[in-house]
């Protein structure tokens, strides 16, 4: 059989490749092919050639076919490991891997049938063994990469949820405590309206907790129901003016419509707005303004966080959004907010833009479905 391998390598690799392509969602490819079936062919034929001149050592070193543990390598085993890694990186799915490897088989027996070569017992065993222990080594770094991909994204989304709870929690907490400065430094009470951020910021804190309480038990979103735009706005004013006294910042807020509605879960996209101005009173220049407006047009709700921190720098844009991404030197964020921001709006059917305005400063926009007459509560 080895003899039958030589002359006709090209021959059967050609027919392998062949087989692959004729698979739904499947093409073979140099990069593919490189530890598979070329590489599988050379180390079988080295393995016939070793059992028919009596060398069981160098046979074993090749197919590693006598050895039942897998933690002990051949050269079969090291490259059908790599096979296995480079199919998972392609996106195939396990039984892909399989079929790559019994493609060989076939091919090899149709090819020998149709040339009348006949081949003995012993080498039709010698090669199930190499096919076999070939699958269970490609399988095997298959599933061993994809669980160890498995877990890596798990972590990944832990630690991203994680962040973004303590960045909400922190904003929260951050103006509960300016609130709490304001009313102690003016000797003023809760009934007044600093104490109704006090008492917003307590709450907000109390509901986001009782949402990963909530999230922890059943993994379930809050309802999306139409509310004013006006008052949203109105709420985010109030909290953030602490905040824009504190940075020395004007913040400004024209009218906004009474009766311009969307619809969306109320608490994640006061939580997106609050950190859009949040971001915007953080980076605008000493003693500048920070602007909010909010507009209809045609069928979508715009609102739009203006600052002046001078622009972004070239591409700053793209990586706005970025989790975990800073835009400048100040690491008393997280570098979440705007990230958290997008995708609480976007679970509202909503986009969340940057527009840069060079020289000046940027311009966030909210864009939301308007809620129409006929969606508007009783």
């Amino acid at each position: 059989m080895h003899a039958f391998l030589k002359d006709n390598r090209d021959a059967l690799i050609a027919r392998c490749k062949l087989k692959v392509s004729q698979r739904p969602q499947r093409a073979a490819t140099h990069a593919q092919l490189a530890n598979g079936v070329p590489m599988f062919l050379d180390q079988l034929t080295r393995t016939l050639e070793a059992e028919e001149a009596g060398e069981p050592a160098q046979s074993l070193r090749i197919s590693g076919v006598a050895e039942r543990d897998t933690s002990t390598f051949s050269e079969i085993g090291v490259s059908a490991t790599a096979h296995g890694k480079e199919l998972l990186k392609l996106g195939f799915s396990v039984d892909q891997v399989v079929y790559d490897y019994g493609d060989i088989s076939q091919a090899l027996a149709e090819l020998a049938h149709e040339r009348h070569e006949p081949f003995t017992t012993d080498e039709f065993r010698i090669l199930n063994s190499c096919v076999d222990h070939a699958i269970a080594y490609a399988v095997m770094a298959f599933s061993s990469e994809r669980d160890a991909a498995v877990v890596r994204q798990q972590h990944a989304d832990a630690h991203e949820r994680v962040g973004f709870l303590v960045h909400e929690l922190r904003n929260a907490l951050g103006t509960a405590t300016l609130a709490a400065s304001a009313l102690e430094l003016g000797n003023m009470t809760l009934s007044g309206a600093t104490g109704a951020v006090l008492k917003r910021s307590l709450a907000a804190l109390n509901t986001l907790i009782t949402r990963s309480l909530g999230e922890v038990r059943s993994d379930t979103q809050a309802e999306r129901a139409p509310f004013s735009v006006a008052a949203l706005v109105w709420d985010a004013e109030q909290t953030a003016q602490l905040d824009a006294s504190a940075r020395g910042c004007t913040l400004l807020v024209p009218a906004v419509d009474t009766h311009m509605m969307v619809r969306a879960n109320r608490e994640l996209l006061q939580a997106a707005l609050g950190n859009l101005i949040q971001n915007a009173l953080k980076f605008t220049h000493a003693h500048s303004a920070v602007t909010v407006h909010a507009r209809a047009v045609g069928d979508r709700v715009l609102i739009e966080v203006e600052d002046h921190c001078g622009g972004l720098p070239p591409g700053g844009a793209e990586r706005m959004f970025d989790s975990f991404n800073q835009r400048n030197d100040d690491k008393s964020g997280l570098g979440i907010g705007l990230s958290i921001a997008r995708q609480s709006i976007e679970a509202d059917l909503g986009a969340l833009s940057v527009r840069d305005v060079p020289g000046s400063g940027c311009v966030f926009t909210i864009s939301l479905p308007l809620v129409s007459l006929q969606q508007r509560p009783c």
